[in-house]
């Protein structure tokens, strides 16, 4: 499959939904896609995919198939092309290519997002690129508005979220964030790149946790823990970050992202769906009062341990007050996770607790 060809807004009005969005819109959705190409006999998608893509035939024929039997046959630049090829996950056909076919594929869940603000009438990509001085903020919204974090939040929210945060150019070797200072600010990178260090009683120079790039973001453990801020952030290169102050973040993102429970909605999450217990405090608290069967990754290490997750499960996240655990919680649903916070933390639960082994 080739990388494909640029695409404008002449081309989108031709699919259905696609061709009742507005002109800004469909143009600023324009720089997000490709025409791509694929061979004759080759799979565009196999029956049972679960990968999010909307994908509609551009030209060329595409034969539409349900285990060894034919469907239908779709081909480009006819009235039944106008509409996606089935979007039903898993997929209930398989799509094949009769011949060079040419094709649009969008990722799903980036599509709903667009066009629930689009019909809102409350958001336009354009007008947020355009105060974003153009490209330079293309990339790091696109991904930011891709994660699953952006995409739990009310269209208004997320519209009142760029337009209040404030444009910030830093030279190399500037420090955004100190270690045990307030926390202030939630930022996400357009240009350049970041460092993250903590530093310890045996390394006072620093440990590197990790490097971030564009359209990534820091700061928000601090924002909703009422926590002193854990690592320093400094810029590796010259760039461009975006902050959001501390009381917009906490109105804007931090409440309407997570999902509390109560301890019966907690134990049914996990016996019913087979959820898991992750207590987010010190190893020593865990080990003196836990509940039965939990997996401990302290609030300090959630990013590091984030690949021993599964992201299939949903994860119950819990502290003594809320207060980690909803720090946790919030790192987790920005990185793709199904996280609850477990509403008035340990001192909530009346049954199944032990002391737990060291893990």
């Amino acid at each position: 499959m080739s990388q494909g060809r640029p695409v404008d807004a002449a081309l989108l009005k031709q699919f259905a939904p696609l061709d009742g969005m507005k002109k800004e819109n469909q143009s600023a959705l324009a720089r997000k896609v490709f025409v791509r190409e694929m061979d004759a006999g080759r799979l565009i998608f196999k029956q049972g995919d679960t990968e999010k893509r909307t994908i509609w035939v551009v030209s060329g024929s595409v034969e539409l198939r349900e285990d060894e039997r034919t469907v239908g046959v779709i081909k480009g630049g006819t009235p039944e092309a106008r509409n996606p090829l089935p979007t039903k996950l898993p997929r209930e056909v398989s799509a094949r290519a009769l011949d060079n076919v040419e094709f649009l594929s969008i990722d799903s869940e980036l599509l709903d997002v667009m066009i629930t603000w689009d019909q809102t009438g409350s958001y336009e990509v354009s007008d947020l690129q355009s105060q974003f001085q153009g490209t330079e903020g293309d990339d790091w919204m696109t991904t930011l508005l891709q994660s699953r974090a952006m995409q739990r939040i009310p269209p208004a929210n997320i519209q009142a979220i760029f337009l209040r945060m404030q444009r910030m150019p830093h030279r190399a070797g500037d420090v955004i964030i100190r270690q045990g200072a307030e926390g202030d600010y939630f930022y996400a990178i357009v240009t350049g790149k970041c460092s993250v260090t903590r530093e310890t009683p045996l390394n006072k120079e620093g440990i590197k946790l990790a490097e971030l790039g564009v359209g990534d973001t820091f700061g928000e453990e601090a924002l909703i823990s009422e926590a002193k801020r854990n690592a320093t952030v400094t810029m590796l290169t010259e760039g461009v970050l975006m902050r959001l102050k501390k009381e917009d973040f906490r109105e804007l993102m931090n409440e309407p992202l997570l999902q509390w429970v109560t301890p019966e909605q907690a134990e049914q999450l996990v016996a019913k769906k087979s959820g898991v217990w992750l207590d987010v405090r010190l190893p020593s608290e865990y080990q003196n009062l836990a509940v039965e069967g939990a997996v401990n990754v302290p609030l300090y290490f959630i990013r590091l341990k984030l690949s021993a997750l599964d992201k299939s499960k949903p994860y119950v996240v819990y502290c003594d007050t809320g207060r980690r655990s909803s720090a946790a919680a919030f790192i987790l649903v920005e990185k793709g996770y199904d996280a609850y916070v477990l509403k008035g933390g340990l001192s909530s639960m009346e049954r199944g607790l032990t002391r737990a082994a060291t893990v």
